[in-house]
């Protein structure tokens, strides 16, 4: 079975996958103080506690967007899974081919979601993904990656308002019954997630019109299913995109006889 690792600035999603099938997955805080044994524990018992032994594991890729947890996570497959992991990145076969000025520059998330993307949805197409950072991705017709855009995440944007604001209390995310609050709560929320969703849908129209053919808008991300309840745009919600294109790195990379 594959154990597939993607961290994110605030979230590592694991999963474990039978061939094509998902098992299990499991979302754990990014911890970048956290040691190879403490990672090795908790994900052996988390694999452990669904009833599969860890020796199961024969297998295992891992993309990062946090450069100092590379070393520990290949540490921890190594000494808890007795595995080499394929880790994404330069000289990884991913079968994307980047417009980017610098393809370097592409975050291994960006290039795990499109891989995923393409397959599973074929092009033109639009990728949001709601993480630290809400990024979205353009994909040409041909499965070429075009560029995109990099805003501020929900969760980062949320923190810096109630930080800088002293008098504004901590509130909870959630769509709001109406856009016009009552009080300070209701409208902080009202403010928030509707800006958040014209944010998407305004970024997401434009993006359209820079296309030839209109692409299909997908998202993925923990915030994904909030946001796109009032999108205009977003047209699928797909929480294992990520995943997905790890599954998919994984084997295109086994099938050319890279280890």
């Amino acid at each position: 079975m594959l154990l597939a690792v993607d961290v994110g600035n605030s979230n590592i999603m694991l999963g474990v996958y039978n061939d094509q099938e998902l098992k299990m997955c499991w979302r754990i805080s990014t911890n970048r103080n956290q040691t190879d044994d403490e990672y090795g524990v908790i994900i052996r018992n988390l694999i452990q506690h669904n009833g599969l032994e860890a020796g199961a594991i024969d297998a295992m890729i891992i993309s990062s967007v946090v450069p100092t947890l590379r070393y520990p996570l290949e540490k921890m497959a190594q000494k808890y899974f007795n595995l080499v992991p394929l880790i994404v990145g330069p000289g990884i076969k991913t079968g994307l081919n980047i417009l980017y000025d610098n393809p370097r520059e592409v975050g291994a998330d960006r290039v795990v979601n499109s891989v995923a993307a393409i397959e599973l949805y074929g092009g033109p197409l639009i990728i949001v993904d709601f993480g630290t950072a809400t990024t979205f991705c353009a994909i040409s017709e041909k499965g070429d990656y075009l560029g995109g855009a990099i805003a501020p995440g929900i969760a980062i944007s949320m923190e810096a308002l109630f930080q800088k604001a002293a008098k504004l209390p901590r509130a909870e995310l959630v769509k709001p019954l109406k856009v016009i609050g009552k009080d300070t709560v209701s409208s902080m929320q009202s403010g928030i997630f509707f800006g958040f969703v014209g944010q998407v849908d305004g970024i997401v129209k434009r993006m359209v019109k820079e296309f030839p053919k209109k692409p299909f808008v997908v998202a993925t991300g923990g915030l994904a299913g909030l946001i796109a309840q009032e999108s205009e745009t977003i047209e699928e919600v797909n929480h294992f995109l990520t995943l997905e294109g790890l599954r998919i790195i994984y084997r295109k990379n086994i099938s050319s006889g890279k280890k």
